[in-house]
């Protein structure tokens, strides 16, 4: 979760660089941040908090050297104080080490480095490598065997960066949490993402697991585990770094919410042909799936929902698991196709639950946004969503392209007697999410409903995962409870939380069985005094027992989801910003979650 940056090459620029490519890693974390520089000895400032602070404790300080790095940090051992913010040090100050991810035997090594005399002043796992590493250093190594020495006797997830006095290099090494280098003419990056160098060049190396990496004055190199050197190819990222900003945007979210017509372009650009009816993602090769079993987490669970409805409804035997639960009780598997849908592909729970299918034999799949990442390297096949750098924590163009996406998927490797009218859909989909931007009464509902005690959204069908995704917007954002059903079981227990207020949003499309049994739900809450906001396409007649409408074009159900919770988005955004809360930088929340 947290963020890693490191720069060689940038001479007097290199302070500057690091905490730059820390405010664009902030979304990764956000609780504390820091800085080391090497040069003959370590320069070091870190300060619990955001950026802005870590920027505040610089002002009074005067640190050196051509070779550092940075990090900003989402806790897991120990509280945000400047205590457990990273770098940390060892015993004698030479050495600095930022680390993302958890060091499961920790304790075992802590222990030990305590009884041979070191002394540790923070609550961190991390702790432990820069004393490692002291101790080789002690015993002869130089500085990268001893760097390698330590990497060995570590266990868990880890994405590690070290700097030492007198020395002109960075070292790096990952299991399971993503690194990255950034290939410039004169200067080299490292990095967890590629927003945080991306200003400075599109060349990246994305590292696997296992390897290790050095950056210095001549450039860089990738070895293995006993030292042998490593081809890697060097990749171009396709964004722009424009696309990292907010573009006159309050938040990233909101920005990211009108950017879904485009996001939704690039990814079914190239892939739809309307006029023939058809779909190619001929890139995966033949699939043909005959069970899938979909895992994912968080708003990728709901869009992992959807397209289990889509293969279900195909005739393909379908399912969506949780990926944590999925990775420690991996149901029986046969001959399905296993799909990871996560938007970074460094999700740690679904990268678990992918590597748990693999162990059984099956075929996997990566449904990702970002190209290189573990999953997309892991997985046998992978389909990019193609929605370009999301900042903000809440998910939200990645949602509609996700959904997009599996649609794509679900064309592409099955038949359904409907095909044409869905992608004529999919084409219209662009362009039905701007008229839902331009037209969505969404920041008037939230006026009216911002001191509500709790929300709760329902749906049937498509819509049920756009009812779960719109509860987890609005508790991700604004902090208020709420909660997602599917709208038949709001009367098995939770209409007893149903009061005049707690506002409840039916999502209603088209007027077969589905919507009159949803319209029926509706008159239940209604019955109970709640206040109801429809999202509907008008071919039903719920706008009758609704005290309020936000109305979506007459498209097709599968495409309806993406417009339904455009609107639910728009409502979290704007409660959150009348909350007055920090919407992009949620508490105790960040980006990619990559520990389990």
């Amino acid at each position: 979760m947290c963020g890693i940056i490191g720069c060689v090459g940038r001479g007097d620029e290199t302070l500057d660089t690091l905490v730059h490519g820390l405010s664009k890693l902030e979304y990764r974390g956000y609780d504390s941040a820091g800085v080391a520089l090497a040069n003959s000895h370590i320069d070091l400032c870190k300060h619990s908090g955001k950026i802005a602070d870590l920027r505040e404790a610089l002002s009074e300080r005067t640190l050196s050297g051509s070779v550092g790095i940075g990090h900003t940090r989402w806790s897991t051992h120990g509280p945000p104080t400047d205590e457990n913010a990273h770098p940390h040090q060892d015993c004698t100050g030479d050495v600095a080490v930022v680390h993302n991810g958890i060091i499961e035997n920790y304790q075992s090594l802590r222990d030990e480095l305590v009884s041979a005399g070191h002394t540790f002043t923070s609550d961190t796992d991390t702790e432990v490598v820069p004393h490692l590493i002291e101790d080789a250093l002690e015993a002869g190594a130089d500085a990268e065997d001893a760097v390698r020495e330590t990497v060995d006797r570590l266990e868990g997830s880890y994405a590690v960066a070290v700097v030492v006095a007198g020395c002109d290099s960075v070292f790096a090494a990952r299991n399971d949490s993503p690194l990255v280098l950034g290939i410039d003419d004169d200067a080299t990056y490292l990095a967890s993402d590629v927003p945080a160098f991306r200003d400075f060049t599109d060349k990246v190396v994305y590292l696997a697991d296992g390897e290790f990496a050095r950056l210095n004055g001549a450039g860089w190199t990738v070895t293995d585990t006993d030292g042998n050197v490593i081809e890697k190819d060097i990749d171009t990222v396709q964004w722009d770094p424009e696309e990292t900003g907010k573009s006159g945007y309050d938040h990233f979210m909101l920005k990211e919410i009108h950017e879904q017509p485009r996001a939704l372009r690039q990814c079914l650009r190239g892939r739809v042909d309307e006029l023939a009816g058809t779909v190619d993602i001929g890139d995966l090769g033949d699939l043909s799936p005959t069970g899938v079993q979909f895992v994912a987490c968080g708003t990728s669970y709901h869009a992992a929902l959807h397209g289990a409805q889509l293969f279900r409804e195909a005739g393909i035997p379908s399912q969506a698991f949780l990926a944590s639960e999925y990775a420690t009780a991996t149901p029986p598997i046969g001959d399905a196709l296993v799909v990871g849908v996560t938007q970074s592909g460094e999700t740690a729970d679904t990268l678990s639950a992918l590597r748990a299918a693999r162990r059984r034999g099956a075929r996997t799949l990566a449904v990702t946004n970002v190209v290189g990442s573990t999953a997309a390297r892991e997985c046998d096949h992978a389909l990019y969503i193609r929605a370009g750098p999301e900042i903000g924590v809440a998910a939200t163009k990645t949602f509609a392209s996700q959904l997009a996406a599996l649609n794509l998927l679900a064309l592409g490797t099955s038949t359904t007697g409907d095909a044409r009218q869905v992608i004529s859909a999919l084409r219209d989909l662009p362009g039905h999410v701007q008229e839902v931007l331009d037209e969505s009464a969404a920041q008037e509902v939230a006026e009216l409903y911002q001191d509500a005690n709790a929300y709760f959204f329902i749906g049937r069908g498509y819509q049920e995962p756009v009812a779960l995704e719109g509860a987890l917007k609005m508790k991700e954002i604004t902090y208020k409870h709420a909660e997602g059903f599917a709208a038949g079981e709001l009367k098995h227990g939770p209409l007893a939380l149903v009061t005049e207020n707690t506002p409840v949003f039916a999502i209603v499309t088209g007027d077969d069985e589905r919507a009159r049994k949803t319209i029926g739900n509706v008159k239940e809450v209604e019955a109970r005094d709640a206040p109801v906001v429809a999202i509907t396409d008008g071919q039903s007649d719920v706008e009758r027992y609704a005290d309020h409408v936000l109305q979506i074009p007459e498209t097709h159900p599968r495409a309806a989801a993406v417009l339904a919770n455009t609107h639910l988005q728009l409502v979290s955004y704007h409660t959150a910003a009348l909350l007055g809360r920090n919407i992009d930088k949620p508490r105790n929340l960040a980006k990619s979650v990559t520990v389990e």
